[in-house]
């Protein structure tokens, strides 16, 4: 039932990931984004619809071929129908797993990077104490700016307090 995949020749830049990605959403029917709200409301409908359910309730429709007719689904039409949920409920997972590799290689990317930078500053401030490279006095100013703007806390607009309007009378 498995297709087999080929095995790569060459190794793809993150624009050729994007493109191939691009053209296999294309080759796949229903794709329908949702927005958050439709999303939520599609997860709340299906709280009390776990797939024991789903499955016990699909059962019924097998016992008589009168409720078939009354539902309008031909039973080999919901079978499929189900079949094809729990095989596109694969494919996501897969989806996710592949999703989880990518972040997980770029956060790496991102600490050997910053472990660069880092040490590139370092060497910097320290070379920048020389006034013979002097030239680097600028540039080593400019990440200590950046490093401080961004450690500053946001300051909060302080909100006055609720004055309670109710007053108590005794009569």
């Amino acid at each position: 039932m498995s297709n087999p995949v080929p095995e790569p020749t060459t190794k793809l830049s993150p624009e050729g990931v994007i493109a191939q990605l691009r053209t296999l959403q294309s080759q796949i029917e229903d794709v329908a984004p949702l927005s958050a709200e439709q999303r939520r409301q599609v997860k709340q409908r299906l709280r009390n619809h776990t797939k024991p359910v789903v499955e016990a309730s699909i059962n019924v429709i097998g016992v008589l071929d009168n409720l078939s007719q009354a539902i309008g689904q031909p039973l080999d039409d919901i079978r499929q129908l189900q079949d094809e949920s729990l095989r596109w409920e694969a494919a996501t997972d897969e989806a996710r797993a592949f999703l989880r590799g990518i972040e997980g290689a770029n956060l790496n990317r991102r600490q050997r990077l910053t472990l660069i930078a880092t040490q590139a500053y370092t060497i910097g401030t320290q070379l920048a104490r020389d006034p013979a490279k002097a030239v680097l006095v600028p540039h080593v100013e400019e990440v200590k700016r950046l490093k401080d703007a961004s450690r500053r806390k946001k300051k909060l607009v302080a909100t006055p307090p609720a004055n309670d309007t109710s007053t108590t009378t005794n009569a």
